[in-house]
């Protein structure tokens, strides 16, 4: 996939910096020497524990409070815009993860955009199965909405970048009916569009990928969703309804096994006449951009996503208005 090929999203391959060749060769050897992450509850500690090591974000505050029933983090970065809020969904595969570890990674962001973000605690599997991390989401949504935010992007990595497109596309939906206001971007990183696991690169990028594999995926999606449809709308973005989307940016990581979930995502919204924006980042891995402190990549990326959110929180008008009950 090019640049400028009809029906293909603007796609932008980062060419790997030479620090940063380094810096993975030392990630992946620390990986190699370590016991494989538990993709079930028992690898939650592990997960928050690495996620933490993300550093805070000059000037951003935190808060644990409750949006909308849902609780979460709030992410205050210094000069906010007006009326512009982030509402941020943290990867985990649904199984693993926490709004309190990801608050800082989201303040990175928050800091960037300059925009609060509120990072939710939805609902994790196996306790609280799909579709509990939809409702929570859209209801974390709704609760922005109701707190007087009317310029709200979805951001998200991993498990959470595809919740954060399927709330993008139900709270669309909601808007075009009357019953809340749409979404003005979305920014995802690494997303897992199809939990059907159908892309080629599951296969084709195994031996590169040094943190996730089907295996491990395989396991989350049961536990996600049991017996349910992998294709339902509400649980892969890839086989949703697209239409009237706000602009949305994708960032991905060229050695990961979700490269085609990110490439193939990017083709629909193009081919659905949307604004997508693809950015593949050589030599990088799973969510690369929580590592800001060892990869020259994970700034630059987050700098491209910053800048990307801050112009549609800022400059974008388009709300629908709430139905009154």
């Amino acid at each position: 996939m090019s640049a400028g090929a009809p029906s293909s999203a603007r796609a932008i391959h980062h060419s790997e910096h030479l620090a940063d060749r380094a810096a993975m060769l030392a990630i992946r050897t620390m990986i190699k020497l370590q016991p494989p992450a538990d993709p079930g509850p028992a690898g939650r500690t592990a997960f928050d524990e690495l996620m933490t090591k993300t550093p805070s974000a000059d000037g951003v505050t935190y808060e644990s409070t409750v949006v909308g029933g849902v609780a979460g983090w709030w992410c205050h970065p210094a000069e906010p815009v007006a009326g512009g809020a982030i509402l941020y969904l943290h990867g985990g595969a649904y199984v693993v993860g926490s709004a309190q570890a990801y608050r800082h990674f989201a303040g990175q962001i928050a800091s960037r955009a300059k925009a609060p973000a509120f990072v939710a605690d939805y609902g994790l599997a196996p306790e609280r199965p799909f579709p509990a991390a939809v409702e929570d989401a859209e209801a974390a949504y709704r609760g922005l909405i109701a707190a007087g935010f009317s310029r709200i992007a979805l951001v998200g990595d991993s498990a959470g970048g595809g919740l954060a497109l399927v709330t993008a596309a139900r709270m669309t939906q909601a808007a075009r009916e009357g019953m809340t206001s749409s979404p003005v971007a979305a920014c995802v990183m690494s997303p897992w569009t199809d939990l059907a696991l159908t892309g080629e690169s599951i296969e084709s990028r195994a031996k590169h990928d040094p943190l996730l594999s089907r295996g491990a995926l395989e396991i989350a999606r049961r536990l996600y969703l049991g017996q349910q449809d992998a294709k339902d709308p509400r649980a892969s973005p890839l086989y949703g309804d697209l239409a009237g989307l706000p602009p949305i940016q994708l960032h991905v990581g060229e050695d990961e096994i979700l490269l085609d979930d990110a490439r193939r995502q990017a083709d629909l919204l193009a081919k659905s006449g949307l604004a997508a924006e693809l950015h593949v980042w050589q030599g990088m891995v799973h969510v690369f951009p929580a590592n800001l402190a060892l990869l020259h990549a994970a700034r630059e990326a987050l700098d491209v996503a910053g800048a990307f959110l801050r112009s549609n929180i800022a400059h974008c008008n388009i709300a629908h208005p709430v139905r009154s009950t």
